[in-house]
């Protein structure tokens, strides 16, 4: 089953502010398009920016506007994990996107060894490096396989899991189970974080939120400690930058849940993240008291 995230919001959007959304039409100009068994592809350059289309929606790349220049800024979550522990070495993540949060954080992590990749997309790893710079390393190793058939066959333990795997259509009810956290557990090391990107209501606290409790108190059975990043820094730059609007529109964010057995605790060098161009202060901030 998938998980539509617009039937988790719980209130209406303002109609003067979704009519600007509406009415916007973007010039997409086609760079690429590929049918393959899994996605018709495309990559797309717009007056926001480049971007990765699956079906209906931009799916990964990079804005290029007056008011911010950078990755979809929901991603600049994944760079939290530095700030709790700058000694990773080994990183799985399932879902690559365009490739940005690899090269970030082979350039955060000094002591970092290698870098799993799953996905199973086989044309996404070209388009990353031909349409929006990825840079290929040898620490870096691809693997194209469905990501929990995977993590049913991993012997390995790594320090940071992330995974980013909403489909066209949502959220695959699958990535939502105790078995895959299960998975997850068994293939973290003993301090190791695992960062998963879901969505819910922005009302985190409203009765009706009934999505995000489930959630939690199925994070909370399999893990020690718990940071959740709600996306308001993500969702102010995404919506200033598509649409020159200065509030989120839709109630529906990004949730960014942190996870691990061991305590987690914010206090890296927040200096190593100015050659990435991200304020990660703004995004530390979102950080929830949900407890």
């Amino acid at each position: 089953m998938i998980i539509i995230p617009e039937y988790l919001a719980i209130h209406e959007p303002d109609e003067k502010l979704l009519e600007i959304i509406n009415k916007k039409v973007f010039d997409d100009k086609v760079l690429y398009k590929k049918k393959s068994d899994f996605h018709t592809i495309k990559v797309v350059e717009n007056e926001v920016g480049r971007f990765l289309h699956y079906k209906d929606t931009y799916q990964a790349g990079f804005i290029n506007t007056r008011v911010y220049k950078g990755n979809l800024p929901y991603i600049n979550y994944f760079t939290i994990p530095y700030l709790i522990n700058p000694d990773v070495k080994n990183i799985l993540l399932i879902g690559f996107g365009t490739g940005k949060i690899v090269n970030d954080t082979e350039k955060l992590f000094d002591n970092l060894e290698q870098v799993d990749v799953v996905d199973i997309e086989e044309n996404i790893f070209d388009i990353a490096e031909k349409y929006f710079g990825f840079k290929k390393s040898d620490k870096v190793n691809f693997i194209l396989q469905d990501g929990i058939v995977y993590l049913r066959e991993n012997k390995k333990k790594y320090d940071l899991i992330i995974v980013d795997v909403a489909s066209d259509d949502g959220i695959d009810d699958r990535f939502l189970s105790e078995e895959y956290l299960k998975l997850i557990k068994k293939s973290l090391s003993k301090s190791g974080i695992f960062v998963s990107n879901l969505c819910s209501s922005a009302d985190f606290t409203h009765k009706d939120n009934t999505f995000l409790r489930s959630v939690l108190e199925l994070y909370r059975a399999c893990f020690n400690d718990l940071l959740v990043f709600k996306g308001n820094e993500s969702d102010r730059v995404y919506y200033k930058a598509f649409f020159d609007i200065d509030t989120r529109v839709i109630d529906i964010t990004n949730v960014i849940i942190m996870s691990s057995q061991q305590k987690m605790t914010l206090c890296g060098d927040y200096s190593k993240f100015k050659p990435l161009g991200i304020d990660i202060k703004a995004y530390v901030k979102d950080l929830q008291d949900l407890y």
